[in-house]
């Protein structure tokens, strides 16, 4: 079969949500289909992008965004009731180039990543067409309203309420759909919305396994850290939940490791906070610390970081929030935190108590290699685009 995909970046390096997800997707993919890969692009390229989209498609196409481009569509987006950053991503000539590939490429089905995609495909009607919306971006938006402070609550109201209607509304324009959990499939707003497929992620459990190292930290945050979900945890337990724990165990250190630290998070850095950065492999950061904490609050869709933590048998602390997502057994696979008086106390418990972190992390262990495979969730994505 012959797969036509749509990016809206493109998926290398791995330091994004979104890209990881269709790298391993279209790794799987590969072995059995025709695979056409048509990114988006706003960024440098990275020198080993060739090489890498090389092993997941038969062939691949950059389209760069051009600034005047995107400055041109911001205007029309004021004029407009579709997301901000829908008008971002889309540029008529691109759009041109695109539909002439389709045309000389008649693939037997197209696979829209994103809604950020979409316009380019959402007319073609003599084609199938499967959207993968991954996570729900509105209901993402909406949690960040709260802290906001003024004009950006404003800015983030109103991008929240265009992302609802068009989520809602880009769901006739397609023929199957796919999203990452069932709690995401909840906030999409159209009353079909259950037809929607849940395709999880997945993790290589050959990879993400763990190595003796030494020890220097007892904790442990990752992920990208310019995206506000994970700057948000990661502001949240330097300045909230850490000082609890100083408090019996002043020499706790933690490492937060992720691309692109903001300026917030850089002024943070001390003895007992390094701020890394990136890291040519993650793996790094998981084998020389004891506990791994996310408490994130406002993200949406199934965190990476847990599926790889938990893979690599650290014991995990997390929020409600993010285990909804994950579905892993509280107190048996994973420990959970609604405040951060409750995160002290776990991560206080994992550090003291050897057995239970043992204990915590063997359960969390077999609960992800059980649960999450990338042949497994490819195989439901492949049956999608079969059009079964």
């Amino acid at each position: 079969m012959r797969i036509f995909v749509i990016t809206s970046r493109v998926p290398w390096p791995l330091e994004k949500g979104d890209k990881l997800r269709i790298y391993h997707q279209l790794s799987e993919l590969n072995k059995r289909h025709e695979i056409i890969l048509c990114c988006l692009n706003d960024q440098h390229i990275h020198p080993d992008t060739s090489k890498e989209l090389s092993k997941i498609c038969t062939e691949f196409h950059v389209f760069n965004l051009k600034k005047i481009g995107i400055a041109f569509q911001f205007i029309q987006a004021l004029f407009s009731s579709k997301p901000f950053q829908v008008h971002y991503f889309y540029q008529t000539s691109i759009r041109k180039k695109i539909h002439k590939l389709i045309e000389l490429k008649k693939p037997d089905v197209i696979y829209s990543q994103l809604i950020r995609t979409s316009e380019y495909v959402k007319h073609i009607h003599h084609i199938p067409k499967v959207i993968d919306y991954m996570d729900t971006f509105s209901k993402g938006m909406s949690r960040r309203i709260k802290d906001a402070k003024f004009p950006f609550k404003i800015i983030l109201q109103n991008e929240a309420k265009r992302l609802k209607d068009y989520e809602n509304l880009i769901f006739d324009y397609f023929e199957f759909h796919s999203i990452i959990s069932k709690q995401d499939r909840s906030f999409i707003a159209h009353n079909k919305r259950n037809e929607i497929k849940v395709i999880p992620n997945g993790i290589n459990k050959e990879f993400f396994r763990p190595t003796p190292k030494e020890k220097k930290y007892q904790l442990l945050f990752t992920g990208n850290m310019n995206y506000p979900p994970n700057v948000e945890g990661a502001m949240y337990i330097i300045q909230k939940i850490l000082p609890l724990v100083w408090k019996t165990h002043p020499q706790t250190k933690i490492m937060i490791a992720g691309a692109n630290p903001n300026i917030k998070l850089k002024a943070l850095h001390s003895e007992k906070v390094n701020i890394i950065g990136w890291m040519d492999d993650i793996r790094d950061a998981y084998n020389s610390s004891d506990v791994f904490i996310a408490p994130m609050n406002i993200g949406t869709g199934l965190q990476n970081k847990l599926l790889e933590a938990m893979s690599m048998k650290m014991p995990c602390v997390t929020s409600k929030l993010a285990n909804n997502a994950l579905g892993a057994e509280e107190n048996k696979d994973i420990l959970i935190g609604n405040k951060a008086e409750e995160y002290a106390s776990h991560i206080i418990t994992l550090l003291e108590n050897k057995e239970i972190a043992k204990e915590i992390a063997q359960q969390g262990q077999n609960y992800i290699h059980q649960n999450f495979s990338w042949e497994n969730a490819t195989k439901s994505l492949e049956d999608i685009l079969k059009l079964k």
